[in-house]
């Protein structure tokens, strides 16, 4: 394993994030979780990531019990605080304290305002919780302070320029270097001397199993290499991506993980060439050209089109069938693709010329994109 200095603190390049645990009957399958933390551990990772939220709130109390076994200097908790359930500062005091009890802990290392947009950082300004956890801070309850973030660049840039954060956690992948806050938010982190942690490194698992038409300038280098590798080291290459989260949910991609991150080892150019041509193969594999200008919108019917052909292409690109389903169940039921009732009002504002209607109609009409 090797480290990187994040706000001062010696941290494992590759952090353990507990939001995917191998489940059973809906629950965290705890004897298995375990064994993968622990194992994790042992094998030089020191920077375990969970949430209020995770699991279905059964992820914060777990690690506490798994990791209340260790010393508690041998390793560094990341948590994150709910900001868009509190209502009153008495509420994040609430919070907050039943974070520390979950977590078995007198202080977290690294606690972060969690899914920070720029709705979500008016909110947290009005509630005044910045100087409520500036001084648990003095007090020594956190070490360090940062936010995660789910938004646009120019959300990102006002949140991270308004006071002097520890570190950010950012969604950058191969794939992502121009979505949310991207690789123009990731430099300015730097150029700031905020250390990046980075989520979602292969994508929710896209880039872990890819086509294998795609996947072919990867296994021409390295035909034993797994899909993820590639897309975890992509990631750290970036100096200031100071810890690289995998949500490692078996014992073979746990294992995989820990070879990777054996030791920093830069991409050379043909490498780097073969990313850059297996990121232009998956952003050819659309279903159509929507480009998410919402010229189409607003729907008189209330769908959300965009967004579903955004779901739609990155099914085109993954095919990742569980993911892409997900995404489109969660969805408002009133703005999914099957509501469309082809009044025709969206088809002379596309300037793609896209045959808005009848995707639509396919769309709805894939397997995928219904219940099981």
């Amino acid at each position: 394993m090797f480290y990187r200095d994040l706000a001062g603190i010696n941290v494992s390049a590759l952090g353990y994030g507990c939001m995917r645990f191998p489940t059973k009957d809906g629950h965290i399958d705890e004897a298995e979780a375990q064994a993968l933390l622990l194992r994790a551990y042992e094998g030089g990772v020191n920077y375990f990531d969970t949430a209020y939220n995770y699991h279905g709130m059964e992820s914060e109390p777990f690690v506490g019990r798994v990791l209340g076994t260790l010393s508690r200097d041998s390793f560094h908790v990341a948590t994150k605080f709910p900001s868009w359930k509190p209502e009153s500062l008495e509420d994040a005091k609430g919070i907050f304290e039943f974070q520390l009890k979950n977590l078995r802990s007198d202080y977290v290392d690294f606690y972060l305002i969690h899914a920070l947009n720029g709705a979500r950082w008016e909110k947290v300004n009005k509630l005044d919780l910045i100087p409520l956890f500036e001084e648990y801070q003095r007090q020594g309850r956190i070490r360090k302070l940062g936010f995660s973030f789910h938004g646009g660049y120019a959300e990102f840039e006002e949140i991270l320029r308004a006071r002097k954060w520890d570190f950010c956690q950012l969604q950058f992948n191969y794939m992502d270097t121009q979505d949310q806050a991207g690789e123009k938010g990731f430099l300015l982190a730097e150029e700031l001397g905020v250390g990046v942690v980075v989520m979602e490194p292969v994508k929710g698992g896209a880039l872990a199993a890819l086509p294998e038409d795609v996947a072919f300038p990867f296994r021409t280098l390295a035909p034993e290499a797994s899909d993820a590798l590639w897309a975890l080291r992509f990631v750290a290459d970036y100096g200031n991506a100071k810890v690289v989260l995998s949500g490692m949910s078996s014992r073979a991609q746990l294992e995989d993980n820990l070879a990777t991150f054996a030791a920093h080892r830069p991409l050379n150019a043909a490498e780097k060439q073969a990313v850059a041509q297996v990121a232009e193969a998956l952003a050819r594999r659309t279903n159509n050209s929507c480009t998410g200008c919402r010229y189409c919108m607003p729907c008189p019917n209330g769908v959300n089109i965009p967004h579903m052909f955004s779901i739609w292409n990155e099914y085109a690109r993954y095919q990742n069938g569980a993911a892409s389903r997900g995404d489109y169940l969660f969805t408002s039921a009133d703005s999914r693709a099957d509501k469309c009732v082809a009044c025709g009002a969206c088809v002379p504002m596309c300037p793609q010329g896209i045959d808005i209607l009848g995707d639509l109609k396919k769309m709805a009409s894939e397997a995928w994109t219904r219940e099981k």
